[in-house]
C-alpha cells in the first residue's frame, strides 16, 4: 500500500495530527503513524505532568492555547469516557530572593492577555504548606487544570467516527528516499511507501530531517526532570500547581503524593533519558527550604525531553525545499496543551485550507530553509 501521509512519531504530536486529518477528509486518506518503540508515547506523552494554564509557554503559544480550550472543556461525543480536565489553578509565588521576578512574570502575562490575581501575603495564608518567607506575593491563574495526558492520547489513536491511522510499531526509521512522488521510509518493521511523509518525530525530528535530506531546524532536546515524593503532612488534594517565580522548582499533589521538578532545561540529546541525582537532590532541597512540609522519601523519579526550536516556537508545515516533507514538531513542554489546536492547524495546512489560528509564526520555512 502507497499511504497518502505517514507520520513518523505516534506520540501526542503525530497521534492529534493523524485524528485531525481522519476528521477533516471525512476518513479518505489513508494515514499510518510510524512509531520506533512498541508502544506509543513512550518518550516524552507517557512521561508528562501536564497541565493546561493558559500563560505556559509565553505570549507566542497563547494562542494555541486558547484554541485549544474548547476541545479540553467539550470534547468530541465518544472521544473519551471521562473529562480530560480537572481543575487546579497555578500559583505563582515570589522566593524571598525576589528581585522583579513576580513583575516581570506579570508583564508576561499582561503582554498574552492572561487573566490572573495579584495576592498578598493575608490572602497566601491559606498556603500553610509554604513557609512565610514564601508567602507574601503571588500571582493567581485561576483558569488552569489538570490533563488526562494518557485519555487524551488514547482518544486520538482511537480515531474519528469509525476512521483509524494504520499505526506501525517498533519502526523506527533508518532511510528515506522520494522517486516518482514517492517517499520509501526504510524502518525496522520493514519498508512504508507514502506520497508526504510528516515529521512528528520530537526528540529525533532534526534527525529525520537530514536522513530526509532536509535542512535541520536547530532541535535542542532539553531534558526536565520530575520526582515523586512523600511528604508529612500530605499535599491538601486541592493545592494548585505551586511555581516558584524565579523558574527553580514547581510541585502540585496528586494521589497523596507530591510531583516536585527542578523546571530543568538541560541541553541533551535524542535517547531514552534518565533523571540526574543531583537534579533530584537540589530540587529537594530547595522544596525543604520554601515548604513546612518534611520530605519523608522519594518515592520515584523519571526525566523527559522536551525539544525546542531556537526561537522556542513550534515547528509547523511544509519544509519548503525538500518536496513531500512536512514539519510537524518543536512543541518544546507545551505539546500536550496545544495538542488540539496544533493538530488543526497542521492538518489545515497539509490539505491545503487556511488554519483557524494564524500560522505564519509557526512555519518551518521561517529559518529560511
Amino acid at each position: 500500500m502507497i499511504y497518502d501521509v505517514a507520520i513518523v512519531g505516534a506520540g501526542i504530536a503525530g497521534a492529534s495530527l493523524a485524528w485531525a486529518l481522519g476528521r477533516q477528509s471525512q476518513g479518505r486518506l489513508r494515514v499510518a503513524l510510524i512509531e520506533m518503540e512498541s508502544s506509543p508515547g513512550y518518550h516524552t506523552t507517557g512521561r508528562s505532568a501536564a497541565f493546561w494554564v493558559e500563560s505556559y509557554g509565553g505570549p507566542g503559544i497563547v494562542p494555541l492555547s486558547r484554541a485549544s480550550r474548547d476541545f479540553f472543556m467539550t470534547p468530541p461525543e465518544g472521544f473519551t469516557p471521562g473529562p480530560l480536565l480537572a481543575l487546579r489553578g497555578g500559583l505563582n509565588i515570589a522566593p524571598p530572593d525576589d528581585d522583579g521576578d513576580l513583575e516581570a512574570l506579570a508583564a508576561e502575562f499582561d503582554t498574552g492577555n492572561t487573566a490572573y490575581q495579584c495576592l498578598d501575603a493575608a490572602a497566601l495564608e491559606a498556603y500553610p504548606i509554604l513557609k512565610p518567607e514564601w508567602r507574601t506575593r503571588a500571582l493567581f491563574e485561576a483558569d488552569s487544570y489538570d490533563i488526562d495526558v494518557a485519555a487524551l492520547h488514547q482518544g486520538y489513536l482511537r480515531g474519528f467516527d469509525g476512521w483509524k491511522p494504520t499505526l506501525i510499531a517498533d519502526a523506527e526509521v533508518s532511510a528515506l528516499a522520494r522517486a516518482d512522488g514517492v517517499w520509501t521510509l526504510t524502518t525496522r518493521a520493514g519498508p512504508v511507501q507514502a506520497t508526504t511523509v510528516v515529521n512528528a518525530a520530537g526528540a529525533w525530528a532534526d534527525g529525520l530531517a537530514t536522513l530526509a535530506g532536509a535542512q535541520p531546524r536547530g532541535l535542542q532536546p532539553l531534558r526536565r526532570t520530575m520526582a515523586v515524593l512523600a511528604i508529612d503532612p500530605p499535599p491538601p488534594a486541592d493545592l494548585p500547581v505551586v511555581f516558584d517565580a524565579k523558574g527553580r522548582f514547581y510541585f502540585r499533589p496528586d494521589g497523596g503524593r507530591l510531583w516536585l521538578s527542578p523546571h530543568d532545561e538541560t541541553p541533551d540529546v535524542a535517547h531514552d533519558v534518565r533523571p540526574d541525582e543531583l537534579d533530584l537532590a537540589i530540587v529537594i532541597d530547595q522544596f525543604e527550604q520554601a515548604s513546612t512540609a518534611r520530605v519523608k522519601r522519594l518515592e520515584s523519579s523519571w526525566a523527559g525531553l522536551r525539544t525546542f526550536a531556537p526561537d522556542r516556537l513550534p515547528v509547523f508545515g511544509w519544509d519548503g525545499a525538500v518536496e513531500g516533507f512536512f514539519w510537524c514538531a518543536g512543541q518544546g513542554g507545551f505539546g500536550i496543551q496545544t495538542a488540539p489546536a496544533a493538530s488543526e492547524m497542521c492538518a489545515a495546512l497539509l490539505l491545503g485550507q487556511t488554519p483557524d489560528v494564524d500560522s505564519t509564526a509557526y512555519l518551518a520555512t521561517r529559518f529560511g530553509a
